[in-house]
């Protein structure tokens, strides 16, 4: 994919007034700004291996809307049931048709086609001021059609919250079937949204807790074959995947470092279990805990200086935060129950984590341990993952009783906007992955 530069007509000033359609992402939502998504026109009809580009267009705006409803932020109005605008009208739209039904802003776009790549257009309009917001081109392969739309609906989420988007990016998960007792568990990935899915192992060995790299081209996971376990890195551009250490003993969740050369791995040695760091190319892996208890997980700050992990040292599972070399080492939770699966958000103001207190909850806190906020009530909800902005989280939810489902879901930082992300068979472990480049 590449940014057009040269849509028609030159880019519009943007009114400081327009201002009014900025919207909270974090406080409460009580009502969702109001978005007309028409289909996208097309000049002339043209077929390509994704389809027609009249149909592409509807279904390119069909994405945008869905993107910006599950947000929590928005109140799309169509493609479905709302009139198709010529193409005049994409620069120059019919303000008070829209302004009929009570719009407050406006996505324009076109579809076209040379018979090899799809060139989409996407424009942003205050209805209200009658100005433009902003405007992006995109060409694709015709098979990158929803990467087009998700980098539009990243563009308009961007202009009218202020905040950095995180529709254009994946998801690694575990993909999980058969009976409890004999579980098979795959690496899977797919879209933020839960499409184009493919799964990356086969089944024969036991996958858990992928972790994407910063740079997004890698995921790191565990891989069990009886006793042998291993941690590889699978590489998402060549399909190809390296051992970068391998042991007998237990080994848990490795963590990528900021600067993508090393990983953060908990092992259980003699009774007792700490937290390693390893370079990705393999090594003697550094010991970083070392008290007696068990110290599991780890995730690294955003700039690399500090580690937040959980440990049981003072009796059950709390939070702890120590300098990246193993210093310094302080309990930051000290709430009822126990906390589990720590991840620094990307933004580095909040610790999403694991709160086990009768049901399990996905919950935030400061660095520091202060502002501790529970965001969900399912029976078991677990293990949260990041978006790449930072203001929404993934987790995997359980059902309750024997037959117990397990699937993805998603809650931003207000706790009201939840929803689950269809996956073909059930799915634990979500690792949300940064901006594709």
């Amino acid at each position: 994919m590449r940014f057009l530069l040269a849509l028609p007509l030159a880019f519009a000033a943007i009114s400081p007034a327009s201002a009014q359609l900025s919207v909270d992402v974090t406080g409460q939502i009580d009502s969702n700004l109001k978005i007309a998504v028409p289909s996208l026109p097309t000049q002339s009809v043209v077929e390509t291996p994704a389809g027609a580009t009249n149909l592409l267009g509807q279904k390119i705006a069909e994405v945008i809307a869905t993107d910006l409803r599950n947000s929590g932020l928005f109140s799309p109005m169509g493609p479905s049931g709302v009139a198709i605008p010529t193409i005049p009208e994409v620069t120059a739209p019919a303000f008070e048709r829209w302004a009929a039904m009570s719009a407050e802003a406006l996505v324009q776009g076109f579809v076209r086609s040379d018979g090899n790549n799809l060139t989409v257009g996407c424009y942003l309009y205050d209805v209200n001021l009658k100005s433009e917001l902003t405007r992006q081109g995109y060409v694709v392969a015709p098979r990158d059609w929803r990467r087009a739309a998700h980098k539009c609906a990243d563009a308009i989420y961007a202009r009218l919250t202020g905040e950095s988007p995180f529709f254009d990016s994946r998801i690694a998960y575990i993909a999980e079937t058969g009976p409890k007792e004999n579980r098979v568990k795959r690496l899977a990935i797919m879209d933020s949204d839960g499409a184009n899915h493919r799964f990356i192992t086969n089944g024969q060995s036991l996958a858990l807790t992928p972790r994407f790299s910063p740079d997004y081209g890698s995921i790191a996971y565990v891989s069990y074959v009886g006793r042998n376990v291993r941690i590889y890195v699978y590489d998402v551009t060549k399909n190809t995947q390296k051992l970068v250490t391998q042991t007998n003993n237990a080994i848990f969740a490795p963590r990528w470092s900021p600067d993508g050369r090393s990983l953060l791995f908990s092992m259980a040695t003699g009774g007792n279990t700490d937290i390693y760091r390893v370079s990705v190319n393999g090594g003697t892996p550094v010991r970083l805990t070392n008290s007696p208890g068990i110290d599991v997980g780890g995730s690294y700050s955003p700039d690399g200086t500090k580690i937040v992990f959980e440990s049981d040292r003072s009796g059950g599972q709390q939070l702890y935060v120590m300098n990246a070399d193993g210093s310094n080492q302080q309990r930051i939770s000290f709430g009822g129950g126990r906390y589990a699966t720590p991840e620094w958000s990307p933004r580095g103001d909040l610790i999403a984590f694991t709160k086990i207190a009768g049901n399990f909850r996905i919950g935030v806190m400061s660095p520091s341990g202060g502002g501790e906020r529970l965001l969900t009530n399912g029976w078991q909800d677990e293990a949260p993952s990041w978006s790449p902005n930072g203001r929404v989280l993934q987790f995997f939810r359980t059902t309750s009783g024997r037959g117990g489902k397990s699937a993805i879901w998603q809650v931003d930082l207000t706790g009201v906007n939840e929803r689950k992300i269809p996956t073909p068979v059930d799915g634990s472990d979500p690792a949300w992955g940064p901006l594709l480049p």
